[in-house]
């Protein structure tokens, strides 16, 4: 297999490689030594000059995991928030938009459950746009269906439960022509593919820290344009996110930092900057490269397997790769699988129930591949699949 990534020294910098088979990057990726590094070092600095201290002397690296983020994505630092979770972030903007129970969202057969779910809880009328042949948003349909009464577009780009990447610039494209404010969920997506923000010209987009880009848990991060950043009223502040001017007066934070709060995990947050670092020094496009070719490797070797069917969607499928097996059930395989050292997850009804119950499916293996895997990582799966 052809690769213009150095892949040795990829898996020379990811310790976890000597003990496990890790196929469960869309679930938490693992980590290479440029980032847990500075974790760690910045959990001993606490303990020896103390919490405070050691934010204040970490303070230069903190501004600059703003920036890092803000290359990967390309777009401008103050554009920037760092939070505890993707969802945490996506909930920032939809909470924030000052919308109406009634008001009308369109989104795709494939969102994910907890933003569905914030839909339901804030009593939005959700219309649903139809996929194409292919399975990814219908593009033409988004068109026809958007109109006045539509306050916000947003889509998953790619699901958890599945390889397919929705067509997110197209619907950038539609959405700025309307004047709608556009979400993207790109949590499964920022770290394996490249994801651009003025490219695909969403307004808003959210990412986590702990899958593709190979951050640590419990960190995610938000972007919102700064034309549209007036248009949010946080859903709650602190003294991070505005200052407080008089006794019955405030002002926000001039940048997506008001999305912030005070407190956060400082030693995570070095990480995560650490991790953009990581995946810019590779190239996304070089990574986005590398991923494709071994989910490729991989479904050809799953099509020859007795039983398999591969469940995934799109034109042109990314690195997660999705299947069901004759009488197996994907829990019991996951559970069996990681007794023997091999790290894969399934997905089941829960997670993108519009998109499973139009399927037919209940459950699925999910097995999503990144840069670092090898080959022999793929085979050494695929043996244990034929036995099972």
């Amino acid at each position: 297999m052809s690769s213009s990534l150095d892949i040795e020294r990829a898996r020379a910098d990811t310790p976890g490689v000597r003990n496990v088979t890790h196929l469960n990057n869309a679930g938490a990726a693992l980590p290479p030594r440029q980032v847990l590094d500075p974790v760690l070092e910045h959990l001993r600095r606490e303990a020896e000059i103390g919490g405070y201290e050691a934010a204040h002397a970490a303070q230069e690296r903190l501004e600059a995991a703003y920036g890092s983020i803000a290359r990967l994505v390309n777009c401008d630092p103050g554009e920037i928030a760092i939070v505890d979770s993707a969802t945490r972030a996506w909930d920032m903007v939809f909470y924030g938009l000052r919308l109406a129970p009634g008001d009308r969202i369109l989104t795709s057969e494939v969102e994910y459950a907890s933003n569905y779910l914030a839909f339901l809880h804030a009593g939005m009328r959700v219309d649903v746009v139809p996929s194409d042949a292919h399975g990814q948003l219908d593009v033409d349909a988004l068109e026809r269906m958007l109109d006045e009464r539509v306050r916000l577009v947003a889509v998953t780009h790619v699901p958890t439960n599945g390889g397919l990447v929705n067509p997110a610039a197209a619907i950038g494209r539609l959405a700025r022509a309307h004047g709608i404010p556009f979400l993207l969920d790109a949590c499964q997506s920022v770290g394996q593919l490249p994801v651009d923000a003025q490219a695909i010209g969403c307004d808003f987009l959210s990412a986590t820290g702990r899958k593709f880009l190979r951050g640590p848990r419990g960190t995610g991060f938000l972007y919102v344009r700064r034309e549209r950043l007036e248009e949010i009223d946080p859903p709650f502040i602190d003294l991070h996110a505005a200052r407080w001017t008089a006794r019955d007066a405030y002002e926000l934070r001039p940048d997506a930092r008001r999305f912030e709060g005070w407190e956060a995990n400082v030693a995570a947050k070095l990480g995560l900057g650490a991790a953009a670092d990581y995946a810019n020094a590779w190239g996304i496009e070089a990574i986005w490269a590398r991923v494709r070719e071994l989910a490729g490797a991989l479904r050809t070797q799953l099509v020859g397997i007795d039983g398999v069917v591969l469940r995934d969607l799109g034109p042109e499928p990314c690195g997660i790769v999705t299947f069901t097996k004759a009488g197996v059930e994907p829990r019991e395989l996951v559970l069996a699988l990681r007794r023997e050292g091999i790290n894969v997850w399934f997905s089941d009804t829960a997670s993108t129930r519009i998109d499973m119950e139009q399927r037919g499916l209940e459950s699925l293996v999910r097995v999503s591949v990144h840069y670092y895997n090898d080959l022999s990582e793929i085979e050494r799966f695929c043996v244990r699949l034929r036995r099972s």
